[in-house]
């Protein structure tokens, strides 16, 4: 989730260590830094009473100077803080209750000390000097050692240092150690701690930091994207797991071996799923899979650059320049991949994504590592270690910045080749890109004939190819105008819409024009004549202002989308004095979105939709 959306839903308290923070950052830095200080000045240097939008602004401009006092931080906690860093800023831990943290530290903890007993053993009973992985490992442990007793023997607390660290991390890159083994050595040397009493002093700590918030009504932390960002640059992680996952999917069998012996893992009688198991979880560097692991040792330089090559287009990553050296085109695939979420979710709509989603819940049998069926939703849980009791749908994954591509990489090669084939779509070709493309696609036909959907005319739907139900039509006729809304540009805010709803005031949409100022959406269908129902509509949108005036929102006006509307609903919504309401039809919505995507550099705000009464889509139009 977004900085500025996790504002937008904790109340000052919550907010007020990460907002102490950043003052004393940005009032520090703003004499050497001239774009500090014109943030500052925008908001009169009173960050306490600055808006999300203006925050999140500060918090770019001073992002340097907030990775540099985080990491100095961090080098004077211990390692059971490094150890729940890393659980955090995984793949679906940004937002989590804290008993679940909890079990997940515990659940790592053991792992590692099973680990960390294992490699004691190997080291003991290794009495060859090989070179081979017992013994790369007993070097490592010995190194770790004397940095350890550099300090007791100046009568100093135990402790590496970061010069001593960036040594250690030089050696096991050449040593071929892995971060897993990395850790679980100095687990060996310098027990980490465990249980409840830790993860909650060591939370304390990364909110005074003003790393994470904590949701006191759920008991949720959240982390900003922004900060899992800094924090994975902050640990060396040069890529997210599902990013990493995705270049795995393509490799083959033999290069996912080269890439394990090159860390003395077994690679015999080990299924290809194992094999990718493994790898994720042992926290191999990409860069090093990329420039030296994956391939044969007799491989020439030309023959791994070719090879890359050939990996840009298997990821369908669109670049102008692939570079010409090894480094070059490694830099194009992290680059890539790291930057990929903002625009995978704007290649295929919410609606889409659901769409997909609710299909390949629908048609998906899995198995998983116990060899028992598994459905879509189990799926995500375990990979990206959701708490078993949480609901899995489009929202969610959306504010935990998972996006419909990502979906798509947990299933294996040939489970996606299964789905593509349940659903008929074509051979030729990446499947999983196939699969993409026919929801956006069938997202786009929706579009096209919105007003259609709007008047419930299934005949002209069918007639098309859209096969939808007569109880479907409102839900999305709901849906389609969301997108529409996305697509011009505009903050469709369904985590504030959720947290407003009640099972008795269900309002469709919200869009938030500022951090206080919204728009109340209602998409109305009508399958015979003009729109007319306005005391029920009326009755309906005065609740929803309530309940959102009461949750401290301003609602600047409720837009009403309906195929037409009576002479009657238009007056009676001009004259009611409780509320401004705008009207507009399904077709001038439509000219809208028509006339937004024709320009080059459109020029449309919410503000447009604010006039009140029946808007003039075509005097709009012409005004983008």
């Amino acid at each position: 989730m977004k900085l500025n959306q996790i504002l937008s839903i904790l109340n000052q308290i919550e907010k007020s260590k990460f907002i102490t923070f950043l003052d004393k950052l940005c009032l520090s830095a703003a004499s050497d830094d001239e774009g500090i200080s014109e943030a500052l000045n925008k908001v009169n240097c009173q960050i306490k009473d600055a808006s999300g939008s203006e925050i999140t602004q500060l918090f770019k401009a001073v992002s340097l100077q907030y990775k540099k006092s985080v990491y100095e931080k961090l080098l004077l906690c211990d390692a059971s803080m490094a150890l729940l860093i890393n659980i955090l800023t995984r793949d679906g831990n940004c937002i989590a209750r804290i008993s679940w943290i909890e079990q997940l530290y515990a659940r790592e903890w053991e792992t590692l000390d099973v680990l960390a007993k294992k490699i004691k053993l190997d080291i003991d009973n290794n009495l060859t000097e090989d070179y081979g992985h017992e013994h790369r490992l007993s070097i490592f442990h010995n190194c770790l050692n004397v940095a350890y007793m550099n300090d007791e023997k100046i009568n100093r607390q135990a402790n590496i240092t970061d010069d001593e660290r960036s040594i250690l991390n030089a050696l096991a890159h050449h040593l071929k150690i892995s971060k897993d083994e990395v850790v679980a050595i100095e687990h060996i040397s310098e027990p980490i701690k465990t249980g409840k009493q830790t993860v909650e002093n060591c939370l304390q700590e990364l909110r005074d930091m003003g790393v994470i918030f904590i949701n006191r009504k759920s008991s949720e932390v959240l982390i900003p994207d922004e900060v899992v960002s800094i924090l994975n640059q902050i640990q060396g992680k040069q890529l997210a797991d599902k990013h990493l996952l995705r270049i795995l999917r393509v490799l083959s069998d033999p290069e996912l071996s080269n890439i394990l012996k090159s860390y003395g893992k077994r690679t015999r009688s080990v299924s290809r799923s194992e094999k990718i198991n493994t790898i994720l979880h042992s926290g191999i560097a990409v860069r090093d899979m990329l420039s030296r692991d994956l391939y044969d040792e007799a491989d020439s330089q030309n023959k791994r650059k070719e090879r890359l090559k050939q990996l840009i287009i298997e990821l369908d990553i669109d670049t102008e320049r692939i570079g010409f050296t090894l480094e070059e085109r490694i830099i194009v695939i992290l680059e890539s991949l790291n930057t990929a979420s903002d625009h995978e979710f704007d290649a295929i709509s919410a609606v889409g994504f659901k769409e997909m989603f609710d299909s390949i819940e629908k048609n998906f049998i899995g198995v998983d590592i116990t060899g028992q069926p598994e459905t879509l939703s189990q799926r995500i849980r375990q990979e990206f270690e959701l708490e078993e009791n949480e609901l899995i749908h489009v929202e969610r994954l959306r504010a935990l910045n998972i996006t419909p591509h990502d979906v798509l990489y947990l299933l294996n090669n040939d489970e996606i080749k299964v789905l593509r084939d349940c659903l008929k779509l074509s051979k030729k070709g990446n499947p999983r890109f196939n699969i993409l493309e026919a929801f956006a696609n069938a997202n786009d036909k929706l579009i096209e004939n919105y007003e259609a959907l709007a008047k419930r005319d299934l005949y002209t739907l069918k007639s098309v190819g859209i096969e939808i139900s007569e109880a479907e039509l409102g839900i999305k006729f709901e849906e389609v105008t969301k997108t529409i809304l996305e697509q011009l540009d505009l903050v469709v805010d369904e985590e504030l819409r959720k947290s407003i709803n009640t099972t008795k005031d269900k309002t469709d949409i919200i869009i938030s024009i500022s951090d206080d100022d919204i728009i109340i959406g209602e998409a109305k269908t009508c399958k015979n004549g003009d729109f007319a129902k306005y005391s029920t509509t009326s009755r309906q949108i005065k609740a929803y202002v309530t309940r959102c005036e009461n949750q401290g929102k301003r609602v600047a006006q409720v837009l009403i989308i309906a195929p037409s509307f009576s002479q009657d609903f238009i007056d009676s919504a001009e004259m009611d004095t409780e509320v401004n309401i705008s009207l507009l039809t399904a077709e001038g919505l439509k000219q809208i979105l028509d006339a937004f995507k024709a320009k080059r550099r459109p020029n449309f705000s919410a503000r447009l939709l604010t006039k009140g009464g029946l808007l003039k889509a075509e005097l709009i139009a012409k005004s983008i």
